[in-house]
């Protein structure tokens, strides 16, 4: 029986050896024995633990812990007082440490395993994406729902129909509408300035009307406070379109009237007076024309817009009542009826400068040895003297007279200080010495005689190559002979003269 007992034993010590690596337990000293295994030590895989440095992470939290294995069945004691010690002891063991698989349930179940670093850096990003996911959704949201927010009251408001005035209609307002605006734009327009209660109203009745593909650029005076429909309305009515002028070419800056008929012809600043008017009848309210001849007189030119190259010679005018003359050009002109005189005026100058200057004006002086101004007063000679066909043949006479310095001699300057005028002039007129009057006075007359075309302006940059110093209308069809001989010039006075076109009226 003791063997039995002894063979069981050390059958058990060497299953304790393989499953624990205890080498160095010698299981044969009691005392030893006691003493270093009271508590039986937790088991560690190398295996295991390098594992869990590189690849631990979150996911192992859901890990179920492992169910612990059976308690092995302990070998049988021998009885006897040396045999009961490590029996007694091996309980006081099972009972103070759990067995392999009891150590790690518990293990895992009450401390959570040690983490690498940067196992805890990839738990931490995680959690960083995942709470930056939770903004971003939350920000859609919100936007989604403003939009849809949005969406319906666009909708909403597509099927109510737009605010809308009740009579009565206010006052005048004038509005602007400019070169390439849209009904939205001219919408928006009148929703600003209190035409009508809001751009719908007249947008959708814009839309209605056909016309309004055909409405000019320009300014326009239309009653305010009202429906959309009335406005469009007041568009296309005759007295609605205001601060339209059109200047004649030749024309001049005053008044004139005709020796035969008395007729008045009116000048530049009385068609700038009738265009400025808004309203009609007793309740009109226009910028006169005295007022702008004031304007045109007594203020500095740089404030009225004359431009750089005309400034020192309009400074010194010999009538400031006729500085501005020629530097309004002939043309359509829309202007701002409710500025002041000073702007109106300024606005044109202004406009006209950089009409001119579109030609070529500045340049000019390499082919016909002119300044800029003095260019425009040749070109107001040219208008007032030629038609179109002749300018360029008219304008080199100009400049070959200018070259001999010879006297140019043109009716056209002795008529501009005349209040009575006619083509022929008087022997009296043509002695009366005068700053314009070129029969008078050598060169260039002081100031431009009117309102050059654009075609005289180009004619006169760019004048015809020819020997002329002589030439004469002989006929009321405007033919128009030259020459570079005197002789020859007078026999076509002669025809002239033949053919009633130089009588006077005096």
């Amino acid at each position: 029986m003791t063997d039995r007992w002894t063979r069981a034993e050390e059958r058990y010590r060497q299953s304790a050896e393989r499953r624990y690596r205890r080498d160095d337990l010698d299981w044969s000293e009691a005392d030893d024995y006691e003493d270093d295994t009271t508590v039986i030590p937790r088991y560690e895989d190398d295996e295991h633990d390098q594992y869990d440095d590189e690849h631990y992470d979150d996911d192992f939290e859901d890990e179920p812990p492992l169910e612990p294995e059976p308690p092995r069945r302990s070998a049988p004691q021998r009885v006897g007082d040396r045999d009961r010690r490590p029996a007694a002891k091996s309980k006081a063991k099972a009972k103070a440490k759990p067995g392999r698989g009891e150590s790690r349930a518990a293990g895992r179940g009450s401390q959570r395993p040690k983490r690498s670093r940067m196992a805890s850096r990839k738990a931490a990003e995680r959690k960083r994406r995942r709470r930056n996911l939770f903004v971003i959704a939350g920000v859609f949201a919100v936007l989604f729902v403003g939009a849809l927010g949005f969406a319906g009251w666009k909708f909403i408001g597509k099927l109510s129909p737009p605010a809308e005035f009740s009579a009565p209609q206010g006052p005048l307002v004038v509005i602007q509408i400019k070169p390439g605006d849209t009904s939205t734009q001219i919408a928006q327009t009148m929703a600003d300035k209190g035409v009508v209660a809001s751009n719908g109203a007249f947008y959708e009745a814009a839309v209605r009307n056909t016309n309004m593909s055909s409405i000019q650029p320009g300014f326009y005076a239309v009653p305010s406070h009202s429906t959309g429909s009335e406005t469009v309305t007041a568009l296309f009515s005759k007295d609605a379109r205001v601060g339209n002028v059109v200047i004649s070419e030749g024309r001049q800056l005053h008044d004139s009237s005709d020796v035969a008929t008395g007729a008045r012809k009116d000048g530049i600043y009385r068609k700038i007076a009738d265009a400025s008017c808004i309203g009609t009848g007793t309740a009109a309210k226009c910028v006169t024309y005295e007022q702008l001849d004031q304007a045109g007189a007594n203020t500095d030119p740089t404030a009225l817009g004359v431009p750089t190259w005309a400034l020192e010679k309009v400074r010194t005018a010999p009538d400031r009542s006729r500085q501005l003359e020629g530097l309004i050009a002939g043309g359509t002109w829309d202007f701002d009826p409710g500025a002041s005189p000073l702007d109106i005026l300024k606005q044109l100058v202004t406009s006209s400068a950089q009409s001119y200057e579109a030609t070529g004006l500045v340049q000019s002086g390499t082919a016909n040895g002119l300044s800029p101004y003095d260019t425009l007063i040749a070109a107001s000679l040219v208008e007032r003297e030629a038609l179109p066909q002749d300018m360029s043949k008219v304008a080199r006479v100009i400049v070959n007279r200018l070259n001999q310095q010879m006297p140019l001699q043109f009716d056209s300057t002795v008529n501009y200080t005349l209040d009575k005028t006619e083509v022929a002039t008087t022997d009296a007129d043509r002695a009366k010495k005068t700053p314009w009057n070129t029969y008078a006075s050598p060169g260039l007359p002081a100031t431009p005689i009117s309102a050059p075309s654009l075609d005289a302006m180009r004619a006169m940059e760019n004048p015809a190559p020819g020997p002329w110093t002589y030439f004469v209308t002989v006929d009321k069809q405007g033919t128009t002979l030259f020459t570079d001989s005197y002789a020859e010039h007078q026999r076509n006075i002669a025809k002239a003269q033949a053919s009633g076109i130089l009588d006077s009226g005096r």
